[in-house]
C-alpha cells in the first residue's frame, strides 16, 4: 500500500476535502444532501471547526488529500458537551485500502484527548462497509430510523452507531 500520511488539516487542504465531500453528495447516500458544496461553504465549515476546537484530519498520499475525518457537536445543548458526531470520507479512487480505518482511529484518539465520552456515527443503512468498519472499533448500533431520507428515487434508512469512551475522568455540569 502507498505511504499514507495522516495529519491535521490545513486551509490549503480544503479543495481536496471539497472534492471528496462533493463526490459523496453526488454519487452516494453517505450524505443526505442533493447539491454540491462550494469552496466558500468548506471554508466556513473549517473556520467553525477551528473556532469550536473540533479536529479535522486529512489522509494524504504524495501530498494529495485522499480522505478526511472530523467531529462536531452531536447536539448544541450544554448537557451534550461530552458527545460528538463524527464523519469520515475517502476519495472513491482510494477506498478499500485501510485509509478510513486509519482516520477513524485518529479521530477516536483525538476524542479521548478532548474528554469526549460518546462518539456517534450516522450511517446510511445500505453502507455495509462503513457499518463493518465502525463495528471493528466497537461502535454499537443504538438506533435505526426508517425512511428518514429520500435520495436517488428511494427512501433511506439511517443507522446511529455509538462508541462510549472511558472519558472524561471528572465530568462537570458547567
Amino acid at each position: 500500500m502507498e505511504n499514507v500520511d495522516i495529519r491535521p488539516a490545513k486551509e490549503n487542504d480544503l479543495h481536496g476535502i471539497l472534492e471528496i465531500y462533493n463526490d459523496a453528495i453526488v454519487n452516494t447516500t453517505s450524505v443526505y444532501n442533493y447539491k454540491p458544496h462550494t469552496i466558500e461553504m468548506r471554508k466556513k465549515w473549517f473556520a467553525d471547526k477551528q473556532a469550536e476546537n473540533h479536529p479535522v484530519f486529512v489522509a494524504t498520499i504524495d501530498n494529495k488529500v485522499v480522505g478526511f475525518v472530523s467531529y462536531g457537536h452531536f447536539r448544541v445543548w450544554a448537557a451534550y458537551k461530552y458527545s460528538v458526531e463524527h464523519s469520515v470520507y475517502v476519495h472513491p479512487d482510494f477506498r478499500q485500502r485501510g485509509i478510513a480505518k486509519k482516520l477513524l482511529s485518529i479521530i477516536i484518539d483525538a476524542a479521548r484527548q478532548n474528554d469526549v465520552h460518546a462518539i456517534i456515527a450516522g450511517i446510511d443503512s445500505d453502507n455495509v462497509s462503513s457499518i463493518k468498519l465502525h463495528s471493528q472499533f466497537h461502535f454499537k448500533e443504538v438506533g435505526h430510523f426508517k425512511q428518514v431520507g429520500y435520495k436517488f428515487g428511494k427512501w433511506l434508512d439511517l443507522i446511529f452507531m455509538e462508541l462510549l469512551l472511558d472519558t472524561p475522568k471528572n465530568p462537570q455540569e458547567s
